[in-house]
């Protein structure tokens, strides 16, 4: 079935009378119980049999894992508390002390932070690449300890597009796990696991829920052994998804496909505009022709996504009042809900970076990032006029 029809139907589980509900029950229990304690013992053995102990699996959590395995096209999930538990839980579980970790110069600033945190307390090295040439990652990659690759499919602010199926074709043949987030494309927009990627990560809190009311995360996994790896590490941190949580973003699903088509219309409409503004110095999204990954978004994705960035000609004072001005547009940290929301990466999302280091990841003083939500456009582009005037 094509995904539009894969994200209605989500992943549901029969009542034992045979008949489906509708809609994923919401199982809200911390714990199970059991007739004898060899069956008790007998269900501890992994994550797919009987359920437990809300940390090891739940029926509506269990759902949500099988419907995004479903639409990413991958052969297991593992739903976490947040995007972020979903990213430090697959990381802590493929990384040992020495080990080289290969990564995209312009990642969420959380990665950065959780990056610089395995190199300063295990040791683990962290190699950069632009994520635009494979020869890159054949040079960064040829040591004994290089474990992971990690990508964004859509880099946040820039909207930068990497040469996926170059970087990951090179990770493969080298040996190496290779981790994308695709949290700001969505299974709508891009698929990397049949582009080759290994371990494909989610905020589910992003367009999969898209209704600002959810906190969580996933990670799908091309092989099973590898979800099976992962797993035991997952329990013990203790990061498992809420299943109130995970009911709200299976929820959110069935629209996804709806809602990700007007995100990226409005965006695109908002990213002609802007570029035509005077106050505007330069406009970041990956649907425009002076983008530089324009070419390779319009090989790996469906559409350009509902996230851009502009930079003002005023710098960080500019950026600043704008986020303060907008009134359709709300200010506020995330992305990927109904509505349009504003922020300042400098001094928010990627406020880890230092100078130097915003500027490797092409994120100027002055640089708004709008997550473009689903309202009308005329109104949005009203409001950023006001604002900007």
């Amino acid at each position: 079935m094509e995904l539009n029809t894969r994200a209605v139907h989500v992943v549901n589980e029969p009542f034992p009378e045979g008949s489906w509900p509708l809609s994923v029950p919401l199982v809200q229990s911390s714990a199970f119980a059991f007739e004898s304690a060899d069956e008790l013992a007998g269900a501890m053995a992994g994550p797919d049999g009987q359920y437990v102990y809300g940390r090891r699996g739940n029926p509506t959590v269990r759902a949500l894992e099988r419907t995004l395995a479903g639409l990413e096209g991958g052969a297991g999930a593992i739903a976490f508390a947040s995007g972020m538990g979903a990213i430090s839980g697959v990381l802590l579980a493929l990384l040992r002390p020495g080990d080289r970790v290969v990564a995209q110069r312009c990642l969420y600033g959380g990665t950065h932070a959780v990056l610089a945190d395995l190199a300063e307390r295990y040791g683990v090295e962290v190699v950069r690449i632009s994520g635009d040439d494979p020869a890159e990652l054949m040079a960064a990659a040829v040591h004994p300890a290089t474990r992971v690759l990690v990508l964004e499919t859509i880099a946040n602010p820039t909207g930068r597009v990497p040469d996926l199926p170059g970087l990951l074709a090179a990770a493969r043949a080298l040996g190496v796990t290779s981790l994308v987030d695709n949290s700001l494309a969505s299974p709508v927009l891009c698929r990397p696991l049949e582009l080759g990627a290994d371990i494909v990560v989610h905020s589910t809190t992003k367009y999969l829920s898209g209704h600002s009311d959810v906190l969580g995360g996933a990670a799908v996994f091309a092989d099973d052994e590898l979800r099976l790896r992962v797993w035991p590490r997952t329990v013990e941190l203790g990061a498992c998804a809420d299943p109130f949580a995970a009911w709200l973003t299976l929820r959110g699903i069935p629209t996804l496909p709806l809602r990700m088509r007007e995100h990226c219309a409005n965006a695109a409409t908002l990213a002609e505009l802007l570029a035509g503004h005077r106050a505007v110095t330069a406009v970041h999204h990956p649907w425009r022709p002076d983008h530089p990954s324009y070419a390779m978004a319009r090989k790996v994705l469906a559409g350009g996504g509902g996230l851009l960035s502009f930079e003002l000609a005023g710098g960080r004072e500019a950026g600043r009042a704008f986020i303060e001005r907008v009134r359709v547009a709300r200010l506020a940290l995330s992305l990927g809900g109904v509505e349009t929301l504003v922020t300042h990466p400098a001094s928010t999302s990627h406020r880890e970076l230092d100078e130097g280091e915003l500027a490797a990841a092409g994120i100027g003083a002055g640089l708004v990032r709008m997550s473009v939500g689903i309202e009308d456009a005329g109104d949005l582009w009203a409001d950023v006029e006001q604002a900007l005037a």
